[in-house]
């Protein structure tokens, strides 16, 4: 167990990463131009991770095509907004809004699920808006417009994953990846090539390459925690998220959260393990992982 803990770990640094290069090439090209960059190189890495028993050549046959295609475009909605709140807004401030998206999926469940929602799941909801309110501080210091995109990615991010739910024994997970990586590139390089796209010079497309690399390489290795350690064990470590997101928005740009969002901050990651340890989704014989990635 210990191994597989350690691999998530690893996995949660790897998207950390990612998301920090990609808050560096904000500025140098738009949000479409990175998704379809970034698309692209983790495509291709992803590759390299077909399940056994599974081809990509088939990634196009679906049993549910409305509830495959909702989730994609609600990845690809997430994955653009989260562009524009990461190039936009400190890391720390972004990744508390995105860290909403458990919660969100609680309140969604009772809605579309019809889930029973224990009181203790709705402190944690409240616990958590109340620590977004620390680190973000509204009234007090501005807020943009990439804090209501970093919000958006909590929501359509819960909106993914409650449909991942009801997916997740009907569709293999090549044809729910191969979609999502396939129109996400259609769409993203599209509307690059309507606003202003430009190709990057050699320097910039190494970026490019390291941060798809970083999203592949967490993908890969969250799969392979799967195999040493229970999923529910793992979980909690998507939390270490909100300690890379300080350490890296310190070290590469200067982003120094005073001691409320530090409080706020650790609000937010124990009303979501609160959520998590409250919470037994299961579907025949899988537990579902609610904190897998979603967003490309």
């Amino acid at each position: 167990m210990t191994n597989g803990i350690l691999l998530a770990l690893i996995a949660y640094a790897s998207y950390s990463c990612s998301d920090a290069v990609i808050k560096s090439l904000g500025g140098q090209f738009t949000v479409f131009e990175i998704g379809f960059f970034v698309t692209l190189f983790s495509g291709f890495f992803l590759l390299f991770t077909r399940p056994k028993g599974e081809r990509w050549r088939d990634f196009w046959r679906t049993k549910r095509p409305w509830a495959v295609q909702a989730r994609t475009w609600a990845g690809i909605a997430s994955g653009v907004l989260g562009v524009y709140a990461f190039t936009t807004i400190p890391l720390a401030e972004a990744y508390a809004l995105i860290f909403l998206a458990p919660l969100c999926v609680t309140v969604l469940s009772t809605v579309i699920l019809k889930e029973k929602v224990g009181p203790w799941r709705w402190l944690a909801v409240v616990a958590g808006f109340a620590g977004v309110m620390l680190v973000v501080q509204p009234g007090f210091r501005e807020l943009h417009l990439g804090h209501l995109a970093a919000f958006s990615v909590a929501f359509l991010a819960a909106t993914s994953i409650i449909l991942t739910r009801s997916l997740a024994q009907q569709e293999k997970r090549t044809t729910m990846l191969g979609v999502l990586v396939g129109c996400a590139l259609v769409f993203n390089g599209i509307a690059a090539a309507a606003t202003s796209f430009k190709l990057p010079d050699a320097r910039q497309l190494v970026w490019f390459v390291i941060s798809g690399a970083f999203t592949s390489c967490g993908q890969f290795l969250q799969l392979l925690a799967v195999k040493y350690a229970p999923a529910n064990r793992i979980a909690p470590t998507h939390y270490s998220q909100i300690v890379w997101a300080v350490i890296l928005g310190a070290l590469f740009f200067q982003e120094y959260p005073d001691w409320l969002s530090l409080i706020g901050l650790a609000v937010v990651g124990a009303s979501g393990l609160l959520t998590m340890v409250r919470e037994e989704v299961r579907l025949g014989t899988v537990r579902w992982n609610p904190l897998s990635r979603t967003r490309l």
